[in-house]
């Protein structure tokens, strides 16, 4: 993990996470200049490097600021950023009212050096919006908490392989292995993954019952389309009361092979240590393609350039949190969502060992019940009543 790379100012933030597996490398490259982004990067090296022309990210037309050398090692490319959140209620009604939306651009952030621990990999962004006329935010604030911890996979993960191996924050941890995160959704993840929490706290409703949305885009190169997937399952062992798992995925045009993925539970929190009865509805409101260029964020267009909106697709989705008429958030004043980031397919939860034995105690019992009432039944009709012989 490198914080901004050649650069001694603390006064922007870059965070460059390199993951180097047996023949090729991932990279991930977290900025909030401009609009809070991460670049994915898989290249077909070990040795390679991100770099950074500072003068020219910093000034008015980054284009061609960030890259990765060699050029020819990049396989893949693609960003997510996390562009605006919506504050709106509804009325009796069934009119939705919105208020001013939160442009992320548009916020102040403050230095990730204090609480950079190079030991533990970890780090936070947070920030405020640059003016603030509702107040909203004098207690709250927006943040980014990083954990990067493990070494990168090898060059089967980018087409679906397993890996062998707090104020509105968004936390990002990278794993070293499969397995799966303790706290709630206790998502599965596996090593070229990361979690991403998105943590709105402190921060005033400005109606009652207020609800939140959180814009997300996403930028990919031409020949890769971005498709959401719903997959419900009974299985809600690890996720009590939440049956359904929902993934944005961009696929190959050619093969339909996974590249990269955004994937999350129906389901945020309303507590920092959350529990079943803090579960808040989440819902996702389709995915469409942006009719604008490219998101306001410094290191995408430092990296795909400033021309990039007609050789890439950029599309975008809105997730919304609201529980019964907002009442988690206006009581707690806390939201966590949570989700997994990554190359490669989207983990795939099976049926849990409890779940299974449970079903096949459900379904099992009646069907042995059965068995062995049928077995009686056919024994006594058998039987003879009488010791006396039929008369001929």
């Amino acid at each position: 993990m490198q914080y901004n790379p050649g650069w001694n100012d603390s006064s922007v933030n870059l965070l460059h996470v390199r993951a180097v597996g047996a023949g090729d490398t991932l990279h991930y490259v977290w900025s909030s200049i401009g609009a809070p982004a991460v670049l994915l990067v898989a290249t077909e090296s070990r040795s390679s490097a991100l770099r950074i022309d500072w003068t020219r990210l910093l000034s008015p037309a980054p284009a061609g600021a960030v890259w990765i050398d060699p050029p020819s090692s990049v396989v893949y490319s693609a960003a997510v950023v996390f562009t605006k959140v919506f504050e709106y209620s509804e009325p009796k009604a069934l009119e939705e009212l919105f208020y001013s939306t939160y442009d992320l651009s548009d916020f102040s952030w403050g230095s990730i050096n204090r609480t950079l621990n190079r030991t533990a990999l970890t780090a936070e962004f947070s920030g405020v919006p640059a003016a603030d006329p509702s107040g909203s935010f004098s207690n709250g604030s927006l943040a980014f908490r990083v954990s990067p911890r493990g070494p990168g996979c090898s060059s089967a993960s980018r087409r679906g392989s397993r890996c062998p191996s707090d104020p509105c924050p968004r936390q990002v941890t990278a794993y070293e292995a499969s397995g799966r995160d303790g706290p709630l959704p206790s998502l599965l993840h596996t090593a070229n993954s990361s979690k991403v929490e998105f943590v709105l706290a402190g921060v005033a409703p400005r109606g009652n019952g207020s609800r939140f949305a959180l814009e997300v885009a996403t930028l990919e190169e031409a020949g890769v389309a971005q498709k959401l997937r719903s997959a419900r399952s009974i299985d809600d062992e690890y996720t009590p009361t939440v049956f359904e798992m929902l993934s944005l995925v961009a696929e190959s045009r050619n093969d339909s092979s996974a590249l990269s993925f955004l994937q999350w539970k129906a389901t945020a929190y309303g507590s920092r240590s959350p529990r079943r009865e803090d579960g808040i509805r989440c819902r996702s409101r389709g995915l469409q393609a942006a009719n604008w260029t490219l998101p306001a964020s410094g290191v995408v267009r430092a990296y795909f350039g400033e021309g990039a909106g007609s050789a890439y697709t950029v599309s975008a989705i809105n997730i919304s949190f609201g529980g019964e008429e907002g009442r988690v958030y206006q009581e707690t004043r806390y939201l966590s969502w949570s989700a997994l980031l990554g190359f490669g397919r989207p983990p795939r939860d099976a049926f849990s060992p409890l779940v299974i034995s449970i079903v096949a105690v459900a379904l099992g019992t009646p069907a042995a019940m059965l068995l062995v009432g049928g077995c009686l039944l056919l024994s006594a009709r058998r039987k003879r009543y009488s010791e006396y012989e039929p008369i001929n």
